[in-house]
């Protein structure tokens, strides 16, 4: 079994963690942040705005998926704060919203693609 065989609670160190640990309200934006990324077409979406922004045109045919598909996810993405929007004339472009969530995307593909050596 993958437990402890006794009981063997650390008092001082968990009274250390729990000082160190997020409020609630931020686990659950963590967990809606997840929780988006858990969904396949929205991760297409977010790796196809990794280097470039681009717009619901063009992540249509990245994504193989209908524009209003893409739009759907897209503005759940906008939502959380993940992707972000520009209008420029009658288009708008996407792009990751900002560096912390390209290093999260990013850090997440080196964690998959890393072979141990």
């Amino acid at each position: 079994m993958d437990i402890c065989s006794e009981k063997c609670i650390n008092p001082e160190l968990v009274e250390i963690t729990a000082k160190q640990m997020p409020l609630p309200d931020t686990i659950l934006g963590l967990a809606e942040i997840f929780k988006a990324l858990s969904d396949a077409s929205r991760v297409k979406i977010v790796t196809a705005l990794l280097y470039n922004e681009h717009c619901v045109c063009d992540l249509s045919v990245l994504c193989g998926q209908s524009e209003s598909a893409v739009s759907h996810q897209l503005r759940l993405l906008r939502t959380l704060r993940i992707v972000k929007n520009r209008r420029e004339g009658k288009r708008v472009y996407y792009s990751l919203d900002d560096d912390h969530v390209r290093t999260l995307i990013q850090m997440t593909l080196e964690h998959i693609t890393y072979q141990h050596t």
